[in-house]
């Protein structure tokens, strides 16, 4: 494993975001893949959100997105996840990633340059 540091170069990150169903799922995957701006999104089907909403406890069937790739990217995720995603308030939250494989975080890094 590889231990990230804030003096290395790259920061990494993987996003987490709650769909409300697959096909939204699956256009904010394809669009991140197709801007490059993530190297994979995996859907992850089926979970059970609990959550407060306008003061009212919510339950809701849901798709989560588990999107990895550079810290520097975040910002440019964002605005493409709003652009796309139905929810009033989407939930995008991004989590740095503090070890990996080294050859694994070449690959994102690969996947994200400009061909």
């Amino acid at each position: 494993m590889h231990i990230l540091k804030q003096s290395d170069r790259v920061m990494y990150q993987i996003i987490l975001c709650t769909c409300p169903d697959q096909k939204t799922a699956e256009q904010i995957a394809s669009e991140l893949i197709n801007h490059q701006l993530a190297a994979c999104v995996n859907i992850v089907p089926g979970i059970t959100s609990v959550y407060r909403w306008q003061a009212n406890i919510e339950t809701a069937q849901e798709h989560l997105l588990l999107i990895k790739s550079q810290a520097e990217q975040y910002q440019a995720i964002e605005t493409q996840i709003k652009q796309i995603h139905p929810y009033e308030l989407p939930e995008i939250i991004a989590v740095p990633i503090d070890r990996g494989l080294p050859e694994y975080l070449q690959w994102i890094d690969t996947c994200l340059s400009p061909k």
